[in-house]
This record gives C-alpha cells, sequence and structure tokens, in this order.
C-alpha cells in the first residue's frame, strides 16, 4: 500500500445500510477500502482512501445512500501520518509525560480531532481507539510537554465541541507511570 494522504469515513446507525452504501462507495471512485465493520452499539464504519477527488465522490456518494443513517462523516486530505499508526495501533512512545484525552460521541469527530491536534503541537499519537466495545464512542490519548499537549487537545476538541460531538476532554501534567505504560 502506498502511503496514505486522503482518508474518507462515514459511520452508519445501521449495519445492513453501512453495508450497502459503502458497496456503493467503493464502485463510485478509485478508493482503497481500509475497513469495514461493526461498532458498538450497532453501528457500521467504513474508511477508505484515494486521490482527493476520489475520497470525495465516494463519500459524496455514500451520504447519498445512507441518507437518514449517517451518523457523521469525514474526508481528511494530507492526514497525519501519526493518526494512521495511532488507527493501527502502531504508535511507538517511550517516554512518561504529560498525558492528554479526548473523548468523542462519534469516530469521525475523534480522527478529525487526532489530526487536528498533532498538526498543531508537538506532541506524539498514543492511540486511537473507535467505538469497538466503548459504546460506539472513541477517544484520542497523545502526550508531549505540557504546554504543547494543552494547545494539541484545545485544537483537537474544537470542532467537536461546536458540533455537539464532544464528551470530555482532560491533560494530566504528571501521570503515575503506572498509568502511563497500561496506556501503551
Amino acid at each position: 500500500m502506498e502511503m496514505i494522504k486522503t482518508i474518507g469515513l462515514i459511520e452508519f446507525n445501521s449495519i445492513a445500510k453501512g453495508i450497502e452504501a459503502t458497496d456503493f462507495m467503493v464502485k463510485a471512485a478509485a478508493v482503497e477500502l481500509l475497513f469495514s465493520k461493526t461498532i458498538c452499539p450497532g453501528k457500521f464504519v467504513a474508511m477508505i482512501t484515494g486521490d482527493v477527488g476520489a475520497v470525495k465522490a465516494s463519500i459524496e456518494t455514500g451520504n447519498e445512500s445512507g441518507g437518514a443513517f449517517v451518523v457523521d462523516h469525514l474526508i481528511l486530505p494530507n492526514v497525519h501520518s501519526q493518526v494512521i499508526n495511532a488507527l493501527h495501533g502502531t504508535s511507538s512512545v517511550d517516554n512518561v509525560n504529560a498525558l492528554g484525552v479526548m473523548e468523542y460521541f462519534s469516530v469521525a469527530a475523534a480522527i478529525v480531532g487526532a489530526d487536528q491536534a498533532v498538526k498543531t503541537a508537538e506532541v506524539s499519537l498514543i492511540e486511537i481507539r473507535l467505538g469497538f466495545g466503548i459504546g460506539g464512542k472513541s477517544f484520542i490519548t497523545l502526550t508531549g510537554d505540557v504546554s504543547a499537549v494543552t494547545e494539541a487537545v484545545e485544537m483537537g476538541i474544537r470542532d467537536a465541541k461546536e458540533s455537539g460531538m464532544l464528551v470530555y476532554k482532560t491533560v494530566i501534567p504528571s501521570p503515575r507511570k503506572e498509568l502511563f505504560h497500561n496506556l501503551l
């Protein structure tokens, strides 16, 4: 797989409609399906990659097909490489530092928040947990020095706060070593 530059995602509140819309999405444009699966509580999510135009066309088709079943969606051109690594669980963090946690009601809001956070400040994503086994919510953990984590968290929640998709956010300046290592 070549380096991922643009991602698109749609979150549906119907599994059957999500599967159907995903088929329309991958047939609508030259995109690669990164994943499509169920998430809690009975929702379905599909993520694609491709060039910006293809991703936009595919997401537009998915939104039209999904209609009222679409919970949220995103198109992220120039997605930060840390976001892809955190989604795949391949992030590497060694030092205990300040800890930022952002919790969202949707998968799309978390991915957008993670991308905005790492593009804002010198932080390292630890994980982006997407709605699997956590009631359909999503959360991000990241680390860095206190000022960078604070700045990244504030930027990472901005859009979700405006759209009502933010659950809660926190910055822990000096987490206990055991807590930090349990998050890795």
